[in-house]
């Protein structure tokens, strides 16, 4: 049975909570297109409109595949060109952990763990226990409808899934989980993870029911770099600072050597999306010696950032700096705890600090946006990056954050642009 073709329906980006879509129904059947989007995914929020929010950040591709289907059915559907271009886009997750996975395979992952999340939400699945395993959240749970299965899950977001094993009982999965986590164990499920409460927050129109300290909602776009300011801030730093000399191995390669001989800095020329590394740097113990620390850097980080990177190798401060773990609060960064990370995110939620303390390449990160796995750009520190490092980056980042926060009155000046830092001459390194 097909619907009249007066029927239309016009998906578009959910304007605060990217990339979650929102469909528009219109003409004399929308009652019957409100019932197949619910089929799809939709959940309705108001007399004319549906959500579609999840926790793998598929809802493009969800959308394209239910607006292919919908017009088989007759509707006449309509996709915004901003929701085209995310349709468009090829993406793949930040440091997904399992790498040899294709996209299609990762799809599916995140798929199951839609589905994980959706029972629970929704009281199919009960979780009677939770757990840190050092990594990750573990809980174990059971099902309601259905098939009665007693399962243990392992991950969070859009990795959480059933481990292999399927118990008969919920004694004998309750027992084998204390057995495995022993004085790890807290009772009923995890806090909700911060993605989990924003998807909750739009499909309910409340706040979800957690004791979970809630990361403040973004109000202001976090700062990028314009094009061709990192080529521009390099050339600087030749033209200026002496002691950084110049390499060239290949073309699209720029390689800045300190004169100390400790500090190594290369630069990707060919870097130009967000997840693409344009800087990586590291330290030395010595000329030949071992690394103490490295970063990474992708292209848009704003040029402050790596200005303050590169000062700090250049001349180390000599009385030590206050640590980032201070600095963050006092600067009204909100803190919220995870199992394995924290993360300090701005008022605006523009700039967001993670510390994540079993990690080595990635101990600290730095990153515009209040979510890793849409960020803007990224800055990543590896173990070994010292704390007057970080401190001088909260507080350059809050410098940057302040500067794009919306007055509380109205002015009559415009807010000048924090202008490109230029290296300026500093005590050289001995």
């Amino acid at each position: 049975m097909h619907a009249p073709a007066d029927a239309h329906i016009h998906f578009t980006l959910h304007p605060d909570h990217h990339p979650a879509v929102i469909a528009t129904t219109s003409g004399p059947t929308s009652d019957a297109a409100r019932s197949d989007l619910h089929d799809l995914g939709f959940r309705g929020t108001g007399p004319t409109t549906m959500l579609m929010a999840r926790i793998d950040r598929e809802e493009p591709h969800y959308t394209a595949k239910a607006a292919h289907l919908l017009q088989q059915y007759g509707y006449t559907t309509e996709i915004d060109p901003a929701l085209q271009e995310e349709i468009d886009t090829e993406w793949t997750w930040a440091n997904y952990p399992y790498p040899w996975c294709t996209r299609d395979e990762i799809r599916a992952v995140s798929a199951q763990a839609q589905r994980i999340h959706d029972d629970i939400a929704e009281g199919r699945l009960i979780i009677h226990l939770h757990a840190d395993d050092g990594h990750t959240t573990v809980a174990v749970g059971s099902y309601t409808t259905g098939v009665r299965r007693h399962v243990h899950l392992h991950g969070e977001n859009h990795l959480r899934q059933e481990t292999d094993i399927i118990f008969d009982t919920e004694a004998e999965a309750v027992a084998e989980f204390h057995r495995l986590y022993s004085v790890a164990v807290r009772p009923g499920p995890a806090p909700l993870t911060n993605l989990e409460q924003a998807v909750r927050r739009l499909l309910t129109g409340k706040p979800p029911a957690t004791t979970a300290e809630q990361a403040p909602a973004p109000s202001v776009e976090p700062p990028v770099a314009e094009p061709g300011e990192h080529e521009a801030f390099l050339q600087a730093l030749f033209a200026q600072e002496h002691q950084w000399e110049r390499y060239r191995p290949f073309d699209e390669t720029t390689i800045a050597s300190h004169e100390s001989l400790t500090v190594r800095v290369e630069f990707d020329h060919e870097a130009r999306h967000r997840t693409d590394v344009a800087w990586t740097i590291a330290e030395y113990d010595g000329p030949v010696g071992e690394r103490l620390w490295h970063a990474t850097i992708t292209a848009s980080t704003p040029v402050a950032l790596i200005h303050t990177i590169l000062q700090h190798l250049d001349a180390p401060p000599l009385v030590a700096a206050r640590e980032a773990h201070d600095v963050l609060p006092d600067a009204g960064w909100h803190p919220t705890s995870h199992p394995a990370r924290t993360t300090w995110t701005a008022a605006t939620g523009a700039i967001t600090f993670e510390h994540t303390p079993h990690s080595t390449a990635d101990r600290w990160t730095l990153y515009g946006g209040d979510n890793l796995d849409r960020a803007a750009w990224t800055i990543r520190l590896s173990a070994g990056a010292g704390g007057d490092l970080l401190a001088e980056l909260a507080s350059t980042a809050t410098i940057l954050v302040a500067a794009r926060t919306p007055a509380p009155v109205p002015r009559t000046a415009p807010l000048p642009r924090l202008p490109m830092p230029v290296p300026q001459q500093r005590t050289h390194r001995g």
